[in-house]
């Protein structure tokens, strides 16, 4: 005799809306949306959308820093759905480093088939100029996250690596090639991370199918599974 089949319980969206005032990385192009139909005019409504592979709440593949890295298409589906692991690293400063002693709490629960959130609390700023000025992780750190076996790595903030407007990261981006040099991805821009189910959490954060494309936006959701 079967039971009940499971149900998604707690949907939480993870995702910034998207519209002309959506912060992007410096020199990235800047999002635009226009009518290209409406209703009155043609008897039904299009959007024309104008933005960057990595804008607002999105997935970096490896070849956003690596030439022979795997597209956004070419990369495994279980990469953008799992288990997912939230590290509160909340209280840094601007420019922050988050090191691997900042994740040690959840480092026993890290391996292959986890998605790694780090919650900086940063999504709080989304909208203002300290926006950009949010903790990162550092290469170190980043190193030893791969190295327990994750491939999937995301935050609450612009950029995984330390983002300075008008100039180059002390660090370069470590972090990025520490993750995508290992086949991993990255997402970035998530929102909310407080909410995410505390028990069983999984995560969803699929990209649109850009064929060859460095990234691509998610619409990214955490749930749980129940009966």
């Amino acid at each position: 005799m079967t039971g009940p089949a499971p149900s998604v319980r707690e949907v939480v969206d993870l995702s910034h809306p998207l519209d002309d005032d959506t912060p992007v990385y410096p020199g990235d192009p800047v999002a635009r949306f226009s009518p290209a139909a409406t209703v009155g005019a043609d008897g039904y409504n299009v959007l024309h959308v104008r933005m960057g592979s990595q804008t607002g709440t999105h997935v970096d593949a490896p070849y956003h820093f690596l030439e022979d890295g795997a597209r956004i298409d070419e990369l495994p589906l279980e990469y953008f759905l799992g288990p997912a692991v939230v590290a509160d690293v909340r209280g840094k400063p601007p420019h922050g480093r988050i090191e691997w002693t900042d994740l040690a709490p959840c480092a026993a629960r890290l391996g292959p088939g986890r998605i790694l959130l780090l919650r900086t609390g940063w999504d709080e700023h989304w909208g203002t100029d300290a926006y950009f000025d949010h903790p990162y992780l550092t290469g170190d750190a980043a190193a030893r996250v791969v190295a327990a076996g994750v491939r999937t790595v995301g935050l609450d903030a612009l950029s995984l690596d330390e983002t300075v407007v008008g100039g180059a990261p002390a660090d370069g981006f470590a972090a990025h090639l520490e993750v995508l040099g290992a086949g991993g991805v990255i997402v970035e821009n998530l929102r909310d991370l407080g909410a995410v189910p505390a028990e069983d959490p999984v995560v969803s954060v699929l990209p649109l199918r850009l064929a060859g494309a460095d990234g691509a936006p998610v619409r990214a959701v955490a749930f749980r599974l129940g009966r």
